[in-house]
């Protein structure tokens, strides 16, 4: 298993590092934070191929991070010839007996451990061509790779090939396998382990018999006999169609996947992702140790995912899984104490989850954790009248819906907020929880004390006689202001009261869509502050 991976000017990695968990680890993060990159270093340390090619041939400028890549540039203008950036990937694996081979500290971090790495570096047999490139130091905007080399080691010095690697990688990416092949393949062994020799010769023969067939029908005679006419044309041979029954193109070639009759082509994109990685794992996870899955929820309906996220844990079993996702789905469903957040600096993580947290989340998975994983800042609520007032509270302070700025209202429900404190402590993500006071404020204080420690939690209770979120509203401003806003007429503050409890999410909207002014509560004001 891979216990660590050290990376340095890879794409959009600087200077990163992260521990890696011995089975799943769920990857997470922004766009552009590096899901894609890090499953793509991965497999190239274990392979040496970057796209299906050894990644000599595929070294690019666009490689290099761009910030080294900008420090470089402007140090060549400044001194004249500084060493171009280099690119390095590191593996650390389990210190185990039969890995001793591969142990030393030829790494950054001078560990004493088993693994491999990937070095693209300057070749110093350019220096000449170096020297004169860079002496035009104005004209070069690129790290100069026509003048790099590619050094695949072990962490005692020697150099590896793939067969001096011990573990072996599977990367899965649906929008980039092309089925046909993956799935001929699949196919062919599967008429290899079922048919015997004489089903086999049938098949053969049922097969070569469509040539004469083919050439029956009526139309293509037609195009024959006119293609016949046409001898010397096009060659002096004759000329005509059919099918090629070569052993190149033979009966097991020409076999192509259907899904309830219609060719594969032709079936949505869903199914089309769910059985490209399902052939991809069927074919290739025997032998494999570590399976990189890149975000398997494309095009994939509620059912047809918990159907793949059943067949991913069955198939994987014993395997080391790194998934990368934006589906809450598959984030609880595979493990939230395997969460990786990731930044282009390292991933915080999760892995002291108290087993009910974990269990709850896992059983109501259509919670979107993710929302409060992603957001710069969250704020929790107990409905979706609490989030329609809080989001225009959001915007009379700042001017700017709260999404504007990353920070994302979400409803949780009331008794769930602590569950999502759960999940926001190991992240240390900022969180304000507002709640109603249920006509005993220091009770419900008394409920989030486990989380008072945090500064970056903040607890916003209803203050005062009013419990809820309507008596607070009416409270902070008066039953006239309320009438003009609501576009009501009600005489007595106990009928617009009954009004907003009877028609919650109805009021909450139209002071949500009014542009009238209005009084928040302080609690909600506080929570919209900070």
């Amino acid at each position: 298993m891979l216990k660590k991976i050290v990376i340095k000017n890879y794409k959009v990695f600087r200077d990163f590092s992260l521990d890696l968990n011995p089975g799943v680890n769920v990857i997470v993060g922004d766009n552009d934070a590096g899901k894609s990159n890090l499953l793509e270093a991965i497999n190239l340390a274990l392979t040496g191929r970057l796209r299906g090619n050894a990644v000599a041939a595929e070294l690019s400028p666009f490689l290099v991070n761009l910030e080294a890549t900008r420090k470089y540039t402007e140090a060549l203008s400044a001194s004249g010839a500084p060493h171009p950036p280099e690119i390095l990937i590191e593996l650390y694996f389990d210190d185990t007996e039969d890995l001793a081979a591969l142990k030393g500290t030829n790494n950054s971090l001078r560990e004493s451990a088993p693994g491999v790495k990937i070095r693209v570096c300057f070749n110093i047999d350019f220096i000449d061509e170096y020297i004169a490139y860079t002496a035009g130091a104005a004209s070069v905007t690129w790290a100069p790779t026509e003048y790099y080399q590619v050094e695949w080691t072990n962490f005692a010095g020697a150099a590896i090939t793939a067969r001096g690697v011990p573990a072996t990688a599977t990367l899965i990416d649906a929008t980039t396998i092309r089925l046909p092949n993956g799935g001929d393949a699949y196919l062919q062994s599967i008429i290899a382990d079922s048919l015997d020799t004489r089903q086999r010769v049938e098949l053969s023969r049922a097969y070569r018999s469509l040539r004469e067939t083919f050439g029956d029908i009526a139309a293509v005679k037609e195009i024959n006999d006119k293609l016949a006419g046409e001898r010397g044309e096009i060659s002096d041979r004759e000329l005509s169609l059919s099918i090629d029954i070569s052993q190149r193109a033979g009966w097991e070639r020409s076999l192509v996947p259907h899904l309830d009759e219609l060719p594969f082509p032709y079936v949505g994109k869903g199914e089309q992702s769910s059985l490209k990685i399902l052939l991809a794992l069927t074919e290739k996870i025997a032998d494999t140790h570590v399976v990189l899955i890149e975000e398997p929820e494309n095009h994939l309906s509620f059912s047809s995912l918990n159907q793949l996220v059943h067949k991913i844990n069955q198939k994987c079993a014993g395997k080391q899984v790194l998934v990368t996702t934006h589906s809450a789905y598959i984030l609880n469903k595979l493990g939230l104490n395997e969460l990786i957040l990731l930044t282009n600096m390292g991933g915080q993580r999760i892995t002291d989850l108290r087993n009910e947290t974990v269990d709850y989340f896992k059983k109501l998975s259509g919670y979107d954790t993710l929302r409060l994983v992603l957001a710069k800042r969250a704020i929790l609520v107990e409905g979706p009248s609490d989030e329609l007032i809080v989001t225009r509270a959001y915007r009379d302070e700042h001017g700017r819906d709260p999404i504007a700025d990353g920070v994302d209202i979400i409803n949780v429900r009331g008794l769930s907020a602590a569950r999502f404190l759960d999940l926001a402590v190991p992240l240390a993500k900022p969180v304000a929880v507002i709640n109603d006071n249920d006509g005993d404020a220091a009770k419900m204080e008394q409920r989030y004390d486990d989380y008072a420690a945090y500064d970056f939690v903040s607890i916003h209770i209803g203050a005062g006689e009013a419990v809820t979120l309507e008596p607070q509203v009416l409270a902070a401003n008066d039953l006239a202001r309320m009438n003009e806003i609501l576009g009501t007429n009600y005489p007595t503050d106990e009928a617009m009261l009954a009004h907003m409890k009877a028609d919650k999410t109805g009021w909450a909207l139209k002071v949500f869509e009014s542009e009238q002014p209005i009084t928040m509560p302080q609690y909600i004001r506080d929570a919209v502050r900070r």
